[in-house]
């Protein structure tokens, strides 16, 4: 982990350069480039993609990595602290906004969700029913399992584990260990 964290340190004036070169950038073809690096685990492209989320999220701090397919709608309102990692094919709706604090790691499959479905117009159907946007934070030293789904209007607090496949639809304590559908506390850290 430390020798990531150096060659970070390292390149973080190149990549200051580069984030001031993209920035020219229209969205659209900021959008283009995320998509076309989605399926590459490359450095290369592990780099484009941090460039991108650097132009387009509200703020995202340094060494954040994002693997592959991962899929971010409401870039706009996407808040990344420092040394973030979240993995392949995690789904991330921000539209109601989400904040992620420093060194939190996301495993694979993973989806966070800011807003949810209202159903009560009963003359439209359910999917056209209006959207309340209620947010997400996850908070600093926070590890989320793989296959996890974390509803909106959640806070995860410090120190946090969830475990695999838990799918969490209310807010979580510190130093806890969660799991299960639907979530409840397992084990104290």
């Amino acid at each position: 982990m430390n020798n990531k964290r150096n060659l970070y340190n390292k390149v973080k004036p190149i990549i200051n350069i580069l984030v001031v070169i993209f920035r020219i950038f229209p969205k659209f073809l900021l959008q283009f480039f995320w998509d076309m690096s989605k399926p590459y685990s490359q450095l290369p492209f592990i780099l484009l993609r941090y460039l991108i989320l650097k132009v387009r999220a509200k703020t995202c701090e340094d060494n954040v990595v994002i693997g592959t397919n991962v899929t971010i709608k409401g870039w706009n309102f996407l808040e990344l602290g420092s040394n973030v990692s979240i993995h392949d094919n995690c789904y991330i709706d921000a539209g109601g906004e989400i904040s992620i604090g420093s060194n939190v790691s996301i495993a694979h499959n993973s989806t966070l969700l800011s807003g949810t479905h209202t159903y009560l117009d009963k003359k439209r159907p359910i999917k056209y029913n209006d959207i309340i946007k209620n947010g997400l934070e996850i908070r600093d030293d926070v590890w989320i399992g793989c296959g996890v789904r974390v509803l909106s209007g959640i806070t995860i607090h410090e120190r946090v584990i969830v475990a695999a496949g838990a799918v969490v639809n209310r807010n979580l304590e510190s130093c806890y260990i969660y799991g299960g559908v639907p979530v409840k506390q397992l084990k104290k850290i």
